[in-house]
């Protein structure tokens, strides 16, 4: 099981009561879901990312042009659009420094929208970036609304039933614990016994967490699972000791820890474990429509950010440096169907 997580060097920040606030009234004016749009026109062979970032983020101009061979990859539909659709689920709430609306109240920013502009730019395409409820990001798949979706999605084998991947980032989960709790998770799900966890509904950690619930109850144990609306909703249950724990992306949990370090709710992280199980590294991909034909050329793109550094760019502007992979990969071996 990974532990290599270190803290994050994410600058300037607010009280995250105050973050979370003023990104739910962000999120709020862009719209509801799959009509929640904006379209980037940046300057031709460059892309700036950690833009009105509110801190998440460094903001960093990248040079990156079109590559013609990879753009010629693409099937002819989305080439001939002019634009490639990305799908973010990051309604109602956000989840920085992933993705969540700017302190513009408008531009949707963050690690994952940003690397989306990358990938556009390497195809010669004006991104048109949709922000979706989580449900309602994989029906903009389902839909044909999004070409792509770029919003920590876990690689599983179950997923793979319907979607392509293109990997692009190690996948770590974390438990979030009140900085004045004791209790650590020890990458035993035994350690989880008569606790209370609260996870994201329809998530890749819900899929974990239930199994291990599951394997508790055939043991005659209990583990109680809870589901809150918003960031902001668990993070008061927390704090107000109505659960034990959040299960959730490690990166958003260290943003959160660096927010509230000098409050009374200051937090910490209990432990980590790998979005694929035990026996696998989990991995973040790029997720489209099943026999789409974007699965390659979207592996191509990033490895073209790869070799030619943008890639490490992007990830040193979020703090994200630690979770690189040397290559992306089109449907790599996931969280297996059994989650053995």
């Amino acid at each position: 099981m990974p532990s290599h997580f270190t803290r994050r060097s994410l600058s300037r920040g607010v009280v995250a009561a105050t973050a979370v606030a003023t990104l739910a009234t962000g999120l709020a004016a862009c719209g509801g879901d799959s009509d929640a749009a904006t379209t980037d026109h940046a300057k031709s062979g460059e892309v700036v990312v950690g833009r009105v970032s509110n801190g998440a983020g460094t903001e960093t101009t990248i040079k990156v042009s079109e590559v013609e061979s990879i753009s010629a990859e693409l099937p002819a539909a989305v080439r001939e659009s002019g634009k490639l659709v990305i799908g973010e689920g990051a309604l109602p709430a956000g989840f920085p420094p992933l993705a969540y609306v700017g302190s513009d109240q408008k531009t949707l920013t963050g690690s994952e929208p940003d690397l989306g502009r990358l990938i556009a730019a390497v195809f010669g395409l004006t991104p048109e970036i949709k922000n979706f409820t989580w449900e309602n990001m994989f029906v903009g798949i389902d839909s044909g609304k999004v070409d792509v979706a770029l919003s920590n999605i876990t690689d599983t084998e179950e997923r793979k039933k319907k979607y392509e991947f293109a990997s692009y980032r190690q996948d770590n989960l974390a438990f979030l614990v009140p900085k004045k709790s004791t209790w650590n998770f020890g990458g035993d799900y035994e350690n989880l016994v008569g606790k209370t966890i609260a996870v994201g509904s329809g998530t890749n950690q819900e899929k974990i967490l239930l199994e291990w619930k599951a394997k508790l109850a055939k043991e005659g144990k209990k583990l109680t699972v809870k589901y809150f609306q918003d960031s902001t909703s668990t993070f008061l249950a927390l704090n107000s000791g109505k659960i034990d724990a959040s299960f959730g992306p490690n990166p958003g949990f260290a943003y959160h820890n660096r927010q509230v370090a000098n409050t009374p709710d200051a937090t910490r992280i209990a432990g980590t474990y790998s979005g694929a199980g035990a026996s696998l590294q989990g991995l973040i991909a790029a997720t489209a429509k099943k026999d789409s034909g974007l699965a390659k050329p979207l592996a191509d793109a990033v490895n073209y950010l790869i070799k030619n550094g943008q890639y490490a760019e992007w990830l040193k502007a979020y703090g994200l440096s630690d979770e690189a992979v040397a290559k992306s990969e089109v449907n790599p071996p996931g969280l297996s169907l059994d989650n053995s």
